[in-house]
């Protein structure tokens, strides 16, 4: 006969309050057990769900704003030779240009006056000529900088890749490099 059965069964007051407290203990840990597992559960499956809910980042645009549209867009297509691409704004404000691999600049006019920006925040792009380039920008007038700022100089890395940087219109930096 087990311990329950005998406790059930006494006409003892304190066998039926400690009977009572026994269930109570078993229902509550049986409780804890089971909402313990559920809350697991349901963790694992909601940080399997957000891994597999997207893919690695990458890329998809940059943004400036402009003084000039008209101005910024002769430069990026005349000067550094940028395709325009489809423009979803359609308001005369906007323009898109291809970086290349799906990355576009995304222009925008508003901007009230050209800024000064640092040196080292800028945008790269790759020619495979850096010296042919430099010729091009000194036959439209265009100043060009190596990496300390110094005019008209080619920066030559440790890994023998060529460097030189230009300013657009509203003194954004843009490197150009021979990197492979």
């Amino acid at each position: 006969m087990c311990i329950r059965s005998v406790l059930k069964n006494s006409s003892s007051a304190g066998a039926r309050t400690f009977l009572n407290k026994l269930s109570t203990f078993h229902s509550e840990k049986t409780y804890l057990m089971k909402s313990s597992l559920l809350t697991a559960l349901f963790l694992f499956i909601t940080l399997i769900s957000f891994s597999q809910s997207f893919k690695k980042m990458q890329i998809d645009h940059k943004a400036i704003s402009v003084v000039d549209l008209k101005q910024t867009r002769n430069f990026y297509t005349n000067v550094l030779g940028l395709d325009t691409i489809a423009e979803p704004f359609k308001d005369g404000k906007h323009l898109w240009m291809s970086l290349g691999n799906g990355v576009a600049l995304h222009i925008i006019s508003g901007a009230d006056k050209p800024k000064e920006y640092f040196q080292n925040d800028h945008l790269c792009l790759h020619t495979d000529n850096v010296v042919a380039f430099t010729r091009f920008l000194e036959s439209k007038r265009i100043n060009w900088y190596d990496v300390k700022g110094v005019m008209n100089k080619i920066t030559t890395r440790t890994d023998s890749v060529q460097q030189v940087w230009v300013k657009d219109p509203d003194g954004y930096w843009i490197e150009v490099n021979n990197a492979k």
